[in-house]
């Protein structure tokens, strides 16, 4: 690591060359290097493709758009669970020019038809399962061509028929710095943005994470995570993909057959959230599976403790990376490397990514080691937010700079930690006190299954930390007070403990805290008019 100037961190030069190229060709490049491997493997049914026929059916899908009306520029909507044909859909319809667009499969009609205006899409990939909700969004939409996988239904395109198309694949001029995937934002703090990244950021992102994180061929992945956020796409498919491993495939995850992947297809590479990791580190059902293939287990998504990290890898005998990304940084931002690992840091900057710490208030540069606001800088950047000027303003500065949002510190080795939410921290007396500071702590209790820690207005404290705990049975929230009496400072130990029957997340595994911010005002009402 070198300092450019005060503040400013560097990571390594990136080694290896970065096409100019799209996202498909980059992928298909790789493919028709080992046409023969397995590429995609779908756990519930065990169907599976060859990177050779990965190769292939990206270029007759785009065949088949092209026929069918679809235009350089359009927008293909993603509704569907993680599945082979995932990828095969978003890789061919980038090559026919397009750009693509995962929608959340737990979305209402009305959240869908949301995202179709946003988007401008005029083709909609999804399953049976689906159907009905995609076919009410259209109705308030209207416009849409809805490909269909697995069934024939009269107003539907087959994604079959489409396969078979006969036509020459269309020829695109190469433009890496056309759009390429339309990913929305969390929201973990407002609306959902749609966020722009073309080919060059996302080609770039996948290169840069290749290079710090080095996997052979014979790895297996699993792809747990949603397709349609980008940590799913591109952390996990397309990472898997250009490194040219195998990628088997669960539609969302369940216990049984989350575990039951990782036994039968011996899976050496989990990338995971938070949630998923206290599960793995917790609940009984994983002693009765083998999991040994397991070599790395990488986390991302939201602030994992250390406590916890430490309790997986003891109980899975395998390595425990971190990572930072968003999907403002087409992914990745930071990652462990599996030589490196320092407990609880998201690991050290990706080759040819920048990153600086600035007081949040007057935006000045802090010294390595002082928490404040993550800002960086790299070919990974995302160009803008859809239909948002305002926005796009305020979060890239005119240097090339993004706000994260995102509070932490990089120690004098390099190493990033992510401690909350810039809009999430709780004022307490004059005092900032991180919320998952708390949860990592509670996360440790035996009695606690879930935890997520907001502030509650208070005259004489500004704000009170309010613990909102999902126990692993009964339990006494003031025993649980006491119990972090003794182990934090006092303007941390929080004013209240509410048991609850879960905590409400994004897909990522952050901590929807604007959801139970508001749970808080109606339950306080509540009270109050007693």
């Amino acid at each position: 690591m070198s300092m450019l100037l005060p503040g400013i961190v560097e990571g390594p030069p990136i080694e290896r060359a970065v096409p100019s190229s799209t996202v498909s060709q980059f992928i298909r490049e790789h493919a028709r290097q080992r046409p023969d491997q397995i590429a995609l493997i779908d756990a519930a049914s065990g169907r599976q493709y060859e990177y050779g026929e990965l190769d292939h059916l990206i270029g007759r899908f785009a065949a088949g758009l092209r026929a069918n009306g679809f235009q350089p520029g359009d927008t293909l909507l993603m509704f569907a669970p993680n599945l082979p044909e995932w990828p095969i859909a978003a890789l061919g319809a980038m090559a026919a020019g397009g750009v693509v667009s995962g929608a959340n499969p737990m979305y209402s009609a009305n959240d869908l038809a949301h995202q179709m205006r946003d988007t401008k899409a005029r083709f909609v990939f999804t399953v049976p399962l689906f159907l009905a909700t995609v076919r009410e969004a259209v109705a308030q939409v209207g416009g849409q061509t809805v490909i269909l996988l697995g069934e024939d239904h009269q107003d539907t395109l087959s994604f079959a028929a489409l396969l078979a198309c006969r036509d020459l694949e269309p020829g695109i001029p190469i433009d890496p710095d056309a759009p390429a995937a339309l990913p929305y934002s969390s929201g973990t703090s407002g609306t959902a943005k749609g966020v722009v990244l073309t080919h060059r950021t996302i080609v770039w992102n996948v290169s840069q994470t290749m290079e710090a994180l080095p996997v052979t061929a014979t790895a297996v992945g699993l792809a747990v995570l949603p397709m349609f956020h980008i940590y799913g796409f591109t952390a996990v498919t397309l990472f898997s993909l250009a490194a040219g491993t195998t990628l088997v495939t669960v539609p969302r995850f369940e216990a049984k057959a989350f575990l039951k992947a990782i036994e039968s297809y011996r899976v050496s590479h989990l990338s995971v959230v938070p949630p998923l990791m206290q599960f793995l580190a917790m609940h009984p059902m994983v002693d009765a599976h083998d999991l040994s293939s397991l070599e790395f287990i990488f986390c991302g998504g939201a602030p994992l403790g250390a406590a916890l990290a430490q309790k997986v890898g003891e109980r899975l005998k395998c390595k425990v990376l971190q990572g930072f990304g968003m999907t403002e940084s087409s992914g990745v931002v930071a990652a462990s490397h599996p030589d490196r690992i320092r407990v609880g840091a998201s690991g050290q900057l990706l080759p040819g990514t920048q990153a600086r710490v600035v007081d949040p208030e007057t935006q000045t540069e802090l010294a390595r080691g002082t928490p404040g606001e993550l800002w960086f800088r790299g070919p990974q950047a995302f160009k803008a937010y859809l239909n948002q000027p305002d926005a796009t303003a305020q979060t890239i500065t005119a240097d090339g700079w993004v706000r994260t949002g995102d509070i932490g510190q990089i120690d004098a080795d390099g190493y990033l930690f992510i401690t909350d939410r810039l809009q999430e921290l709780i004022k307490v007396k004059g005092f900032q006190v991180p919320p998952a500071e708390i949860e990592a702590l509670l996360l440790t209790h035996p009695e606690v299954a879930d935890v997520a820690v907001i502030g509650r207005p208070d005259e004489r404290a500004g704000e009170i930390p309010v613990a909102y705990v999902v126990g692993r049975g009964a339990f006494e929230p003031d025993e649980l007070k006491a119990w972090v009496a003794q182990r934090m400072v006092e303007y941390k130990q929080f004013g209240d403990v509410v048991p609850c029957e879960s905590i409400p997340k994004s897909p990522s595994g952050k901590i929807l805290r604007r959801v139970l911010r508001a749970r808080h005002a109606e339950r306080a009402g509540r009270i109050g008019s007693l």
